[in-house]
């Protein structure tokens, strides 16, 4: 391993690299009126992270078979993906961080619960996708967070031992993910899915509002 790629930050990308949470739902909103159920802001906050398997047996079919959990998870994602065209931003400090942690030979990577074809798109409508070495989706894991199982494959990945990565994350389940990994983890409060002290109490070992707040030098300090 180059002596440069020593360290790693795996990044979690919903209401942490981008907002799209309100494209989520509305993409949620309207699979469920489809097929004739509900949807809530309180299912979104609850199932916020989830792979679409578990969120769509946990909330809408718990004995729905593979094939039924594929066609209704590709139509909730073609409805989000829809809306995502229109325009995706990244957040405050986003874009510092990238280029600060490329800079210091930092390794990048994307670990999230999101199908390929979001975080591709994603990726690609924000110009980041040069940024990151590796890119674990939904597809590529059997258990979400908070198994660590994401974060561990990036790791893999990149190369680089879990006691050397740093997660960006912004739900309770990601940090949860994260220090049962063996990794340090910085949470970012800025979309308001979770509030800071739930993210201390998961065991985030700093919480800001943004990461205009918090360095790639920062980031070094945290994993040496």
């Amino acid at each position: 391993m180059d002596s440069a790629k020593r360290y790693a930050v795996i990044w979690d990308v919903d209401g942490t690299l981008v907002d799209t949470a309100e494209m989520h739902f509305q993409a949620w909103v309207e699979l469920a009126k489809q097929i004739d159920k509900s949807f809530t802001r309180a299912d979104f906050a609850a199932t916020f992270g989830r792979r679409n398997p578990e969120i769509l047996r946990a909330l809408f079919d718990a004995n729905a078979t593979d094939a039924e959990v594929l066609e209704l998870g590709t139509r909730k994602e073609d409805l989000y993906r829809a809306a995502a065209r229109h325009g995706v931003e990244l957040l405050p400090g986003v874009r510092a961080m990238l280029e600060g942690l490329r800079k210091a030979g930092v390794a990048q990577g994307v670990g999230s619960s999101a199908p390929r074809g979001n975080l591709e798109l994603i990726l690609d409508l924000t110009g980041t996708a040069g940024f990151f070495d590796a890119v674990v989706a939904m597809e590529d894991t059997t258990r979400g967070k908070p198994d660590p199982q994401v974060f561990l494959l990036v790791a893999e990945k990149l190369g680089v031992p879990p006691a050397r990565c740093l997660v960006l994350e912004d739900a309770v389940a990601g940090v949860e993910a994260a220090k049962a990994g063996g990794m340090k983890c910085v949470a970012v409060t800025f979309v308001g899915h979770h509030p800071a002290e739930a993210l201390r109490r998961a065991g985030a070992d700093r919480v800001v509002k943004t990461l205009e707040e918090v360095s790639a030098e920062d980031v070094l300090k945290l994993l040496q």
